[in-house]
């Protein structure tokens, strides 16, 4: 495949991974505030309300494409503070300290507030995905 072809489907799927890390990042929302599809097991704090909140809406608004770069953008810094909270206390290596999820979806995040929604989004069709 010629790198004409493959940079044809560039825009395509960067909706694809934007609709995907939306989709993941949503059920840890719907775990802290609907017990769906298990029950969260730590107390729920106010700042696990926050993120919950956070995590479940702005999961929705990724995930369709609404907000995208604001959001996005929201997300990832929510994620990188939740990576010093809740994980680099405890080692410096991510795969110690179970901190390479709130990493990768930091950095997704980070790369979808530049790169914008994709062409498979509602912020495209307002025509607002170059804010």
């Amino acid at each position: 495949m010629n790198t004409t072809a493959l940079a044809a489907w560039t825009p395509r799927v960067l909706s694809v991974l934007r609709i995907m890390a939306a989709l993941l990042f949503i059920q840890h929302g719907t775990v802290k505030l609907l017990g769906f599809p298990v029950a969260y097991s730590n107390p729920l704090t106010p700042l696990s309300l926050t993120a919950g909140i956070l995590e479940l809406f702005g999961g929705v608004l990724l995930a369709i494409g609404l907000f995208t770069r604001p959001v996005a953008f929201i997300l990832s810094g929510m994620m990188a503070v939740a990576y010093f909270i809740a994980h680099a206390g405890s080692s410096f290596y991510p795969i110690v300290n179970k901190g390479e999820l709130a990493i990768l979806f930091s950095f997704v995040f980070l790369y979808i507030f530049f790169a914008g929604p994709g062409p498979w989004s509602v912020d495209a069709k307002r025509g607002a995905g170059a804010i």
